[in-house]
């Protein structure tokens, strides 16, 4: 998808808490379309609150959540899933009648149960997440075109208004993002598929290099091939966030880490007993899924091994 182009605002006033990667993606997407008069943003920290101050994200910076939340139309939880309901139970008191809460986190039941309890009446939450993201975090590391042509699901709860729903995915569809709906325990099993389990085999590979590079003298990291390299960069994604994902997650990410296990275990057999064919098909297998990501506009197929001028 091209740049976004100006709409009008969506929203009168939108709240970030949290102010990371994909909250300051969102001020500048928004801006950059003018879909919200207002942004305002809190974070916990107060460096963060400070260096947001000082790149000019968000058009006021607050000092309590509660401020920020204060006549938004809008409030979209940008925090690791572990503390939504905290927060959620927090900022409930200031919310106004017919706003929606929102979130971005990238576990959908866990979020659910935690948040709902707390949304007062006359108040919409509809949860949501954009499939997007770098391996850099921070207030810093934002950019207006981070989902363009991304997926953002949106996991509506029962009875929840269809305009409130509609209005929400008009300001996704404004930042560039394709947006569509979703079952909860079906996102939670489609993602760790996708994501979950990816990210976790990937910290165990580095975690395992890690450990031959202390017998090898550091060559394992000297002579990182592009293989090792992308393992690298998934496993520097934020610690606290996917702490939280894989204990928000546990049934399907275990799941799909036991069907991992069983395949990985048909491959150690066939490479023990010169079983060519079996991997052969295996890999032909999985490199059509390759071809499928890229023709439905997810990736690129053009090579950069590591040279290009951003990862």
């Amino acid at each position: 998808m091209s740049e976004t182009a100006p709409q009008g605002p969506v929203y009168n006033r939108v709240a970030l808490i949290g102010l990371g990667l994909i909250a300051s993606s969102m001020f500048w997407a928004m801006k950059r379309a003018g879909l919200a008069d207002e942004v305002t943003g809190f974070a916990r920290s107060a460096e963060t609150r400070e260096t947001a101050r000082r790149i000019g994200l968000c058009d006021r910076v607050c000092d309590s959540a509660a401020e920020a939340v204060a006549g938004a139309d809008l409030v979209v939880l940008c925090v690791p899933v572990g503390v939504m309901g905290a927060v959620a139970e927090e900022i409930a008191p200031a919310l106004q009648p017919g706003a929606t809460v929102s979130d971005v986190g990238s576990v959908k039941r866990h979020v659910i149960d935690a948040v709902t309890p707390h949304i007062p009446e006359g108040v919409h939450f509809v949860p949501s997440h954009p499939l997007a993201g770098t391996e850099h975090s921070g207030p810093e590391s934002g950019f207006a075109s981070l989902f363009e042509n991304r997926w953002n699901l949106l996991v509506p709860v029962e009875g929840t208004d269809p305009e409130a729903v509609a209005r929400l995915r008009r300001l996704w569809e404004g930042m560039g993002a394709n947006v569509d709906e979703m079952d909860a325990d079906h996102h939670d099993l489609v993602l760790a598929v996708t994501s979950h389990a990816p990210h976790l085999i990937a910290y165990t590979m580095v975690g395992v290099a890690d450990d031959l590079r202390r017998v090898t003298d550091s060559e394992v990291i000297k002579y990182s091939a592009a293989g090792f390299r992308d393992f690298t960069r998934i496993a520097a994604s934020d610690p606290t966030m996917w702490r939280d994902v894989f204990l928000s997650n546990k049934e399907a990410t275990l799941e799909i880490l036991g069907r991992f296990t069983e395949e990985l275990f048909a491959l150690q057999r066939a490479i023990r007993t010169g079983d060519g064919d079996h991997l052969h098909a295996y890999f032909t297998r999985t490199r059509a899924i390759r071809r499928g990501i890229i023709e439905a506009g997810q990736d690129t197929a053009a090579p950069d091994f590591g040279r290009g001028p951003k990862a």
